[in-house]
């Protein structure tokens, strides 16, 4: 049985995508660069670390730092973000939820603060029980964002489901012993989230109707349940991850988390 629903922010419920794709192109666009190429190449190339995205985005940290670019993208999109919408459908999803007597969480790797102000104008925070964000913007894992609070609050992981839209969702799920479903509609595509193993839903909307095909509540353990990515291709590279670690073994995250994901 599940006792709560521990979801991500940028690009499960928030609808940033567009605006993730602007800045980029903005800063690409002042440099002399080719843009992105649109939403559908962006959701093929945003990764974590990173520094990995910035790269295959065409900046060169040789002639200028990855921490700066950092900075100048955080800046602008901060200063944007209040003017994204939820996705269609993500309150009437948290409310349905709610009402089945489920607790929510948000765990996210953007600064608390940034978190606090998105979720109150957008007119959900009293579905949440907690938001968890970082305190600086410097990504480590949000993982132990998760951990910290379960132990704190003696929730039973197995009875968590985490709700995403990357692969990183999935390693914290994998980390904090959650089951996890994926969602398309955000940053990476469903080609790169079916690499996980686990559910992928096309958007927020469906959550309510999978829940409700799980007999008497239980997530099927062959479809939710963390384990192991086989060997495949990623992004362009290959991936085997364990349990918490990126496509390079590290156990954390050390990236500049510019959208908060």
């Amino acid at each position: 049985m599940l006792d709560y629903i521990c979801w991500d922010w940028n690009g499960t419920l928030l609808d940033d995508v567009s605006l993730c794709v602007a800045v980029m192109d903005g800063m690409l666009q002042r440099r002399g660069l080719p843009s992105l190429g649109g939403e559908a190449r962006y959701r093929e190339i945003f990764t974590f670390p990173v520094q990995e995205y910035y790269r295959a985005a065409g900046f060169d940290f040789g002639r200028e730092p990855f921490e700066k670019l950092a900075l100048e993208y955080i800046e602008e999109y901060d200063r944007k973000a209040l003017d994204c919408p939820l996705h269609a459908g993500a309150a009437e999803v948290l409310e349905a939820l709610e009402a089945q007597g489920l607790r929510q969480l948000i765990v996210s790797a953007s600064k608390q603060k940034a978190l606090e102000e998105q979720v109150g104008h957008a007119g959900v925070r009293g579905f949440f029980e907690a938001l968890l964000g970082l305190e600086d913007s410097f990504a480590r894992s949000k993982s132990g964002l998760a951990l910290q609070y379960f132990s704190a609050h003696a929730v039973d992981a197995r009875r968590v489901l985490f709700i995403g839209d990357t692969l990183h969702d999935w390693e914290v799920a994998q980390e904090a012993g959650c089951a996890c479903v994926l969602l398309a509609q955000g940053h990476q595509s469903r080609r790169r989230l079916e690499a996980a193993g686990v559910p992928v839903l096309e958007s927020v909307g469906q959550v309510p109707a999978f829940l409700g095909a799980q007999k008497g509540g239980r997530l099927k353990e062959s479809h939710c349940l963390p384990r192991p990515l086989s060997t495949g291709e990623e992004g362009g590279k290959k991936i085997n991850p364990g349990p918490g670690l990126d496509n390079r073994g590290r156990k954390q995250y050390n990236g500049f988390c510019c959208t908060g994901r």
